[in-house]
């Protein structure tokens, strides 16, 4: 998990496109056209706040998190 103080960023569907939001916030950072887009920019953000990328599948449901910030137990995937 991210640490105290830093803010996630979650990639969600936007109507037909998908959006990238700040833990919290109500507003949206960008709108893309892709998922794909959508999680290069959520990624770069968090890289930058040293906290993690959430992502949603089209039904809201969580598919995917990666952490970028000092993780005590980080994750064991290897795909990032």
């Amino acid at each position: 998990m991210a640490q105290k103080g830093k803010q996630n960023q979650w990639v969600v569907r936007v109507g037909e496109q998908w959006g990238v939001r700040g833990e919290g916030n109500s507003a949206l950072t960008a709108i893309t056209r892709t998922q794909k887009e959508a999680i290069d920019i959520a990624t770069d953000i968090a890289k930058n706040n040293q906290s993690d990328v959430i992502i949603q599948n089209r039904q809201g449901q969580i598919r995917d998190r990666d952490s970028y910030g000092n993780d005590p137990n980080p994750p064991k995937d290897t795909k990032n």
